[in-house]
């Protein structure tokens, strides 16, 4: 085996009680140029890099920074970090921080200051998967540009995307197709059988089949059914008919439908609904509709038992619900692919179940979080406005 490798680092830290002053000098110049090398690296680097304590100060930020969120180099340094992000539950991420394991959360912000932008966080512990705290990085990716396309462009991408959904639902129908085919074929055979002259035994024998070929071809029905019915939603979105509802009423009648698979999976449910959750203008139906994507998810995450965990909150200005579970979770190169359409790691999906909930909850000014630890499982965060929001302009490109 080949033996570890030693960094300049390491052949200093061995060597310092030997050092006199010149080598000392030597040293304090090369970590000099160690230093200097790094930070002209991190600031050429496009995307935003922000370092923070185990307290949740600023330590370092990369030149990106002030133009993405306006840190000034000498007053932002020092600076708690929640200050310039205050929507993120930096408790819970300094928390995970000292937890250790490979975690990494992904988020969707839209800041206002030191100009209107749509930017995708990314949080990781700074010391990976190791226990204890010493503080996490934040990369920040500015994804305005990409909403502020033209119309025709919107327009052409549009078209794109419901030929791929077309292809996909073409694909998707024809297993479905193919088995109603055959077992049609199946029936009208026992049929022709049933009107011959009767035969002993022979009239129950083929009343059993033809009823056994009728259930796969029910079986089939809903499954074409689900196939239409998530392309229409996909393709036909619909704007939330808002009304002041109570978040824990729609989770507990999202509960309600799958109950019967929650506890048939044999699955342990783990409900944290705050108490006096107060009412927000939110749609019923398209909410239930992400939970129960949501939890489908969650519980085929998880291949028998395991533990699916609903939390609702309330905090700042808006209200939220997250998603848990113990199934295998997602590895972090996959977690930028999650919400593309098609993209599925189930053997049977359409990959359009996250792509629906997002559209969902922007259109109801909310936002998405999302959590995921290998090995451990999953977690989802729903994050919605008390208030209704006024329309939202975007200003010109510069």
């Amino acid at each position: 085996m080949a033996a570890p490798k030693s960094n300049f680092f390491d052949k200093v830290l061995g060597r310092l009680g030997r050092l006199d002053v010149k080598g000392l000098q030597s040293v304090v110049e090369r970590l000099a140029q160690e230093r200097s090398f790094l930070e002209t690296l991190f600031h050429t680097i496009e995307d935003g890099v922000v370092v923070v304590n185990s307290g949740g100060r600023i330590v370092f930020f990369n030149e990106a920074v002030t133009r993405l969120l306006g840190f000034d180099h000498e007053k932002s340094e020092g600076q708690p970090i929640r200050q310039f992000l205050p929507e993120l539950d930096w408790d819970h991420l300094l928390a995970m921080d000292r937890e250790g394991g490979q975690r990494v959360q992904r988020h969707e912000l839209e800041v206002r200051y030191p100009k209107p932008r749509f930017l995708s966080l990314y949080v990781s512990p700074l010391d990976g998967a190791a226990a204890g705290s010493s503080g996490l990085v934040l990369i920040l990716h500015d994804v305005t540009e990409a909403r502020k396309q033209t119309s025709e462009a919107i327009e052409t991408e549009r078209v794109q995307a419901l030929t791929l959904l077309a292809a996909s639902v073409a694909h998707e129908i024809g297993n479905p197709l193919n088995a109603l085919s055959i077992h049609l074929q199946l029936m009208e055979r026992e049929l022709r059988k049933l009107q011959a002259p009767p035969r002993p035994g022979g009239a129950g024998e083929s009343i059993d089949k033809l009823s056994q070929y009728l259930e796969v071809a029910k079986g089939e029905i809903t499954r074409l059914d689900y196939i239409v019915t998530e392309f229409l939603q996909a393709i036909r979105p619909s704007t939330p008919r808002l009304r002041s509802v109570v978040l824990n009423d729609v989770v507990r009648e999202a509960l309600e439908l799958l109950r019967p698979e929650i506890t048939n999976r044999g699955i342990t449910l783990v409900e944290k609904l705050a108490p006096g959750l107060p009412a927000s203008p939110l749609d019923p139906a398209q909410i239930k509709q992400v939970l129960v994507n949501l939890i489908k998810n969650a519980m085929q995450a998880m291949t028998r038992g395991g533990r699916l965990t609903l939390r609702t909150v309330e905090g700042g200005e808006g209200i939220g619900v997250s998603v848990e579970d113990t199934g295998g979770g997602i590895p972090a190169d996959q977690l930028n692919r999650i919400f593309e359409p098609f993209y599925t790691t189930k053997k049977k999906g359409s990959g359009l179940g996250l792509l629906i909930v997002q559209r969902i909850v922007s259109d109801h000014g909310g936002r998405i979080e999302l959590e995921s630890h290998v090995g451990k499982g999953t977690q989802f965060r729903i994050w919605l406005p008390l208030r209704e929001r006024p329309p939202r302009l975007l200003g010109a490109p510069e």
